[in-house]
């Protein structure tokens, strides 16, 4: 460790806007080569690996574009998880957000290509340890800051049930590895809706869980308060069953402070049904100015309608709220992201969770000779985030914040009287793969997540139901339930498969 020059301190001083004297230049100069030695100190000592892997794996390849044809592997594996257990005899894709030791990590983006990294996320020890198939890494968007499948790198992810249209994003991997049947699950990350998005275009099951019941411990994050994973399948019963894997306390994400101690079993919970709910159709949800189609607003409401069929209640409710909530949500994750995914290098300051510093390094080297690989997403909220930063001095971030709270109350109020909430989990039907310019490709990354992101700021369990389709293409309802109720979301989506399987 080099200790700086008295020019790089002066430089270093201009930036934070003080001026120094001489007496302090030497002094200072003083502090700081005295208060290195305690880092090359640091330096010798061996950091503990508090995620360790199985290192007898398959460190897999590249899959070529034959097997790959609608791009939504990023790498392709085999590894074995152990003989028995929930998962055993079941494939699974994971999203390349997620940590797999000796497997490349891109997060969808050039800035992470060729980093590999050396531990497992807490998710994937879960997996293996409950007799998982790992298949490969699946692609998701470029730093996973879009809701559509245009923006991954080093290609776009196309729809399965038609390729001119976008799979979604940015678990857009995922959703079309499940959809398409090469595995049963798939691992998805959700900051404001990039579980539910994909799962909903691509006519799968996604469920967002309450923040924090499943720990993002090795994960790439984007916002601490907005970072969700969860599990993505084409049945209700792999759904519940990978949640009941993956859930649970891990001793090292400070977002798991409140996170029950003992959970239930989901899938076992399924077979009791929904009679006697009270579902609440969330008005606000529902025609969107310039954004809603038609066909999805009455498809959504007839499937709704059919839970009436299993003893619900139904009926029309309203939470004025939810129409600025989005505004909530881009207040933090905008600032939010700049300080933890930019500035933080993808780890951020003052959590005690658990801090990957070789991920860290290669990452904070990629942003220094890299940067303009950024994607024009997150160039633009950088250019955003920091004129807002800069000049306001995070007051619109704390504002948001603030904000939080009575926006999650309005909900929780509903759902006192409601078992359920449910609206279009998009308002939109899958938009064209194809942008025709910087523009379309900017506004088709953020503009169908109206309904989804409100519930990353509440933090509330949100699942996708898809509920018929228009055009060839899927459709997707959402359902919200109580924070930790996950089981009740599982119920209402188990019971609408039933009812579409007795068609």
């Amino acid at each position: 460790m080099q200790a700086p020059t008295l020019e790089e301190i002066r430089n270093i001083a201009e930036q934070y806007r003080f001026q120094l004297s001489q007496e302090e230049e030497e002094v200072f100069y003083r502090f700081i080569r005295n208060s290195l030695d305690s880092y090359k100190a640091l330096d010798l000592m061996e950091e503990p690996k508090l995620i360790p892997a199985n290192r007898n794996r398959d460190s897999g390849r590249r899959p070529s574009s034959i097997e790959n044809p609608y791009n939504a592997w990023a790498w392709r594996c085999s590894i074995e998880g152990s003989t028995g257990g929930k998962l055993a005899g079941k494939k699974l894709g994971i999203k390349d957000t997620v940590s797999l030791a000796g497997i490349p990590l891109s997060n969808g983006s050039k800035l992470l290509e060729n980093y590999i990294p050396d531990v497992d996320a807490t998710i994937v020890k879960r997996i293996l340890d409950s007799g998982g198939k790992i298949l490969g890494k699946t692609v998701c968007e470029d730093l996973c800051f879009s809701g559509g499948s245009h923006t991954s790198y080093p290609l776009p992810v196309s729809n399965p049930h038609n390729k001119e249209y976008q799979a979604g994003g940015s678990s857009s991997g995922s959703a079309v590895v499940v959809s398409i049947g090469e595995v049963e699950m798939a691992i998805g990350g959700d900051q404001g809706g990039s579980i539910r998005i994909p799962s909903s275009w691509c006519g799968i099951f996604g469920l967002k869980p309450t923040w924090g019941l499943v720990p993002y411990t090795g994960v790439f994050p984007i916002e601490l308060t907005l970072d969700h994973v969860g599990p993505m399948a084409a049945n209700v019963q792999d759904l519940a069953i990978l949640l009941e894997v993956i859930a649970g306390r891990d001793g090292l994400d400070p977002r798991q402070a409140e996170t029950p101690t003992t959970l239930p079993s989901y899938a076992t919970e399924l077979q009791k049904g929904i009679r006697g709910f009270k579902i609440g159709i969330v008005k606000e949800g529902f025609g969107w100015p310039n954004l809603s189609d038609p066909e999805v607003d009455r498809l959504v409401l007839d499937a709704a309608h059919l839970y009436e069929n299993e003893g619900a209640s139904v009926e029309e409710i309203s939470i004025p709220f939810h129409r600025d909530a989005v505004y909530v949500w881009a207040a933090i994750i905008n600032e939010g992201s700049l300080s933890m995914m930019i500035r933080g290098r993808g780890m951020g300051h003052n959590w005690k969770g658990y801090y990957d510093s070789n991920l860290l390094g290669f990452y904070g080297d990629s942003q220094k000779s890299n940067a303009n690989s950024y994607p024009p997403t997150v160039k633009a909220v950088i250019l955003l985030s920091h004129f807002l930063d800069t000049r306001f001095n995070g007051k619109y971030y704390s504002k948001a914040q603030n904000l939080r709270r009575p926006l999650t109350e309005a909900y929780n109020t509903a759902l006192n009287e409601y078992d359920l909430l449910i609206m279009p989990t998009t308002p939109q039907k899958p938009t064209k793969l194809k942008q025709n310019s910087l523009q379309e490709y900017v506004d088709n990354a953020l503009n169908n997540l109206n309904n989804t992101s409100p519930f990353n700021v509440s933090g509330l369990p949100a699942i996708n139901i898809p509920c018929g389709f228009s055009g060839g293409l899927p459709i997707g309802m959402m359902a919200v339930g109580r924070r930790f109720e996950e089981s009740v979301v599982l119920r209402a989506a188990y019971s609408f498969e039933k009812m579409n399987r007795r068609k």
